[in-house]
């Protein structure tokens, strides 16, 4: 045992012993301080005391019986001991360092060949046995024993038992005293014993630390052997392998149609992932990117349709009407018949809201057999969107075209670009500019993605977008695209929609029966002149779902059902469990009739007041009565069907009546009218004339009125009114000047303009005017009130004039055409630069129209004040 000794004297005087033959010291246990507990520890106060006790006061504190220890080494104040016997002391020699003289003690003598400390030191090798299984401790001590001091035989197993026990030191201390060895035995055994004690519940308590152990620790130890074994056997690759090869699959099957600066790439990142550990975040950076690199559908085209016969169907079948836009598509796919492949474009459809600009890109796709992918890019103010993130940012992702290709699973898709005439500019960029690549059919050859930054085919790709207003398109754009304006319906195109379009479609979606419902020509034509004038047909289709909604309801209140039919399935089972006697055979037959009469109206009203009904019913009791009398144990079901029987009979008699929407009752539908006619004046009185306007909505007519404030010597002035714009504002100064000049030909003696002051107004005051085309009518306004004279009957005219009275050419012809026709006008006046737009619009547009086509305003004079004989007036 290693003892540290710190009393300087006490060890030179061991060391001096060391250097002796035999040297030996004696070994002896302090005792506890009086008043306090040997088994509580302490601070190391205690211990400095006793190093600070010497003589007689340690002498005090020392127990009688020590040991007498060799000592074997001594290394710094470390000394080691080796018990031999037993000592007591008997007086003291020297107080510093403390030598005393003592007695050797022997144990008393005993029977070796007793059985009873036999048994004991047998029990107490046993359980010295027991408890060296669980500690290797032991086992070294056991060794060093009988390395120094030899044999065992009873004393020495008593004694080794109680050193190694490591129990209390006082317990220790009390067998080194006890020289009875069979008592000391014993003493051993208790001591032992005890440590087995212990030793279990340290079993027990490393079992239950262990059971704490997390099970995922232990799963994740085994999951990694698991993954070793397995890559041992070649069984499993690890996760970095299987991404690999993955992605090699995915890319095999494209290898021929990859562009090679994409292959290089993707063997550059491959190679990359091999390298990174799975933990790092550049490891998932890669895989991303390889992820998106593979997947895309590089030369994957998919087989176009170039049959014109059946786009010109499909076409047809989606959308009435609109033959310039068919035409131009049909043009499209006969050029790509002739090349053999097709060539992306980019088209524009321009037009107001709800003529169908979106569903028109659906059914390109369709005709094309292309597939279809649409995005908006109203209010688009970020730049990546189009053209991705840097790889680099967390959550990075390629921008809308490369998410594209990735959904349609083909390089020669139809996108379409929705409201592109709305894209929105914020602080990281201007999208508008980041279009210009992509729809550019010079630069879309090599589209660079940012996220991928590989350049990407898109020349195959046709590009359709939407706009409202093609002025709100930056013209950089604009020029990359090509335009084709939808300019909105006529009420007769809007008959035809809704009549095959829109009420088909409605009447399905609200689960209504053709036979149920009659729209009349009159009520869908009233729909369209007082509700839905605009040139899109979305409120119409508002307008028609509100009818049939109310029509359903009206149905339902009534017991219409359109359910799979309950009541006929109830009444079958009723007629099965009856089949067995005549009664009930005639019963069925009386079913099938009724079944017969009436196979379109199921659960309706029963009307029991009617005779047929009566009749009925009393045909029902004479059944029952004869499948009471011939089998009685029936009589639930039957009156069952009895009843089920008289609702059907009289279903069949009392049919719903037919729901018609006429003029007539259209209010009660759709509520009072949105628009009243347009023409407030049947002959338009002096100094008013009908003009032509275009807005983003459609066409519209407005009417354009001047009248005299005052008059006198000098006067001549101008006020406007009606929310005009700036350009409106010049077209009134220029018309005033111009009508001067124009007067003073004619009628040179009239001073009207000199002396009178005007005021020019445009009603609907709410709603802001401005344009370039009215001109001409406010020169015919002013003129018709300087002479007195209205305007021709049924006239509309549209053009912007110069000083020297030259007609300059107007926009949105087919717009303020159906606006004409809207208010019933005859005549129109148009500027010669626009004879063209007028030639091109169809046959049903220019219908019963008489256009003139003018270039200066003398001309416009002429037409406009003909007294309706036909005559010139002066």
């Amino acid at each position: 045992m290693p003892i540290y000794v710190k009393d300087q004297k006490l060890l030179q005087a061991l060391i001096e012993n060391r250097k002796r033959s035999a040297s030996y010291a004696g070994a002896f246990l302090v005792k506890d301080e009086e008043g306090t507990d040997p088994n509580i520890v302490t601070g190391s106060d205690s211990e400095k005391s006793i190093d600070d006790l010497k003589g007689k006061d340690l002498l005090k504190r020392l127990h009688e019986v020590g040991t007498l220890a060799q000592i074997t080494s001594i290394q710094g104040d470390q000394v080691v001991l080796l018990g031999h016997r037993r000592l007591r002391i008997t007086e003291m020699v020297e107080e510093d360092p403390l030598t005393v003289k003592v007695d050797h003690l022997k144990e008393k003598p005993y029977n070796k060949d007793d059985d009873v400390i036999k048994a004991t030191s047998f029990e107490v090798i046993s359980t010295l046995r027991e408890v060296l299984r669980t500690s290797s401790l032991w086992k070294d001590h056991v060794q060093t024993y009988t390395q120094h001091i030899g044999d065992f035989n009873y004393p020495r197993l008593a004694d080794f038992g109680a050193a190694i026990s490591g129990a209390n030191k006082l317990l220790c201390q009390e067998v080194l005293e006890e020289l009875d060895v069979y008592k000391r035995l014993k003493l051993t055994l208790e001591l032992v014993k005890k440590e087995m004690e212990i030793s279990k519940l340290q079993q027990s308590i490393a079992k239950a630390i262990e059971e704490k152990i997390s099970g995922d620790q232990r799963r994740y130890l085994l999951n990694e052997q698991l993954k070793a074994i397995k890559k041992e056997l070649g069984l499993e690759t690890d996760d970095k392998t299987a991404l690999s090869a993955k992605f090699r699959e995915r890319i095999e099957s494209k290898k021929d149609k990859c562009p090679p600066h994409v292959l290089q790439v993707i063997e550059e990142e491959l190679t990359k992932l091999q390298l990174l550990e799975a933990s790092s975040s550049e490891f998932n950076v890669t895989r991303n990117y390889l992820d998106w690199l593979t997947v895309l559908p590089w030369g994957n085209y998919s087989d176009e349709n170039f049959d014109v016969h059946h786009a010109q169907k499909i076409l047809d079948e989606d959308h009435y009407g609109l033959s310039d836009v068919k035409e131009r598509i049909l043009e499209f796919i006969a050029v790509g018949k002739l090349r053999g492949t097709s060539q992306g474009k980019i088209i524009c459809l321009s037009g107001p809201p709800g003529v169908g600009k979106t569903s028109i890109g659906r059914s390109i796709a369709r005709a094309l057999n292309r597939q279809f992918y649409r995005f908006s890019v109203g209010g688009l103010a970020d730049v990546a969107e189009i053209k991705g993130h840097r790889r680099t940012y967390v959550g990075a992702m390629p921008g809308k075209m490369v998410q594209c290709l990735k959904s349609v699973g083909t390089a020669n898709p139809l996108v379409l670009i929705d409201e592109i005439d709305k894209l929105g500019r914020g602080h990281s960029g201007d999208p508008a500019s980041a279009l210009l690549e992509l729809l550019d059919p010079e630069q879309n050859v090599n589209f660079l993605d940012h996220y991928l930054d590989v350049p990407i085919d898109l020349s195959k790709v046709l590009f359709v977008c939407t706009a409202n207003v093609i002025e709100m398109i930056p013209n950089p754009l604009l020029d990359r695209m090509e335009i084709i304006a939808i300019a909105g319906y006529i009420t007769d195109e809007k008959m035809h929609i809704a009549r095959d379009y829109l009420e088909k479609n409605t009447r399905e979606a609200c689960g209504i029966k053709p036979e149920q419902v009659e729209v009349t020509d009159a009520a869908l034509l009233a729909l369209i002149e007082n509700y839905c004038r605009e040139a899109g047909v979305r409120n119409l289709q508002k307008q028609i779902e509100k009818i049939y909604r109310k029509i359903a309801l009206q149905l339902v209140r009534q017991g219409v059902s359109n359910e799979p039919k309950d009541q006929e399935a109830l009444s079958v089972t009723a007629n099965e469990e009856i089949s067995s006697s005549d009664g009930a055979a005639a019963k069925d037959e009386i079913l099938k009739d009724s079944a017969v009469e009436d196979a379109s109206v199921t659960n309706n009203i029963v009307n029991p007041a009617s005779e047929e009904a009566n009749e009925v019913n009393l045909a029902n009791e004479a059944v029952v009565h004869e499948v009471h009398t011939t089998e009685a144990p029936k009589e639930d079901n039957v009156s069952e069907g009895k009843d089920t029987d008289g609702a059907k009979e009289c279903a069949a008699d009392k049919t719903i009546e037919k729901v018609v929407v006429d003029s007539s009752n259209l209010g009660d539908f759709v509520g009072k009218p949105v628009f009243q006619a347009e023409r407030i004046y049947e002959q338009t009185p002096v100094g008013v004339v009908m003009g032509l306007a275009w807005t983003a909505m459609g066409g519209s007519t407005l009417y354009i009125e001047t009248t005299k404030v005052e008059e006198g010597e000098g006067k001549g002035a101008l006020v406007l009114t009606g929310q005009l714009g700036d350009v409106m504002k010049e077209s009134a100064q220029i018309a005033q000047t111009v009508g001067r000049a124009i007067l003073l030909e004619k009628d040179p003696d009239n001073q009207f303009f000199a002396n009178s002051k005007l005021h020019l107004h445009v009603p609907a005051g709410a709603t802001p005017k401005d344009g370039p085309s009215a001109g001409c009518t406010m020169i015919t306004s002013m003129l018709s009130l300087a002479m007195g004279k209205p305007v021709k009957k049924d006239l509309a005219m549209t053009g912007e004039v110069t000083l020297t009275g030259r007609i300059l050419p107007i926009g949105g012809v087919k717009e303020k055409t159906i606006a004409a026709r809207r208010s019933a006008i005859k005549t129109l006046i148009f500027p010669s630069a626009n004879k063209r737009d007028f030639d091109e619009l169809a046959s049903n547009v220019k219908e019963g129209l008489e256009v003139h086509f003018v270039d200066t305003y003398s001309e416009i004079y002429d037409l406009a004040f003909q007294s309706d004989s036909g005559t010139e007036t002066s």
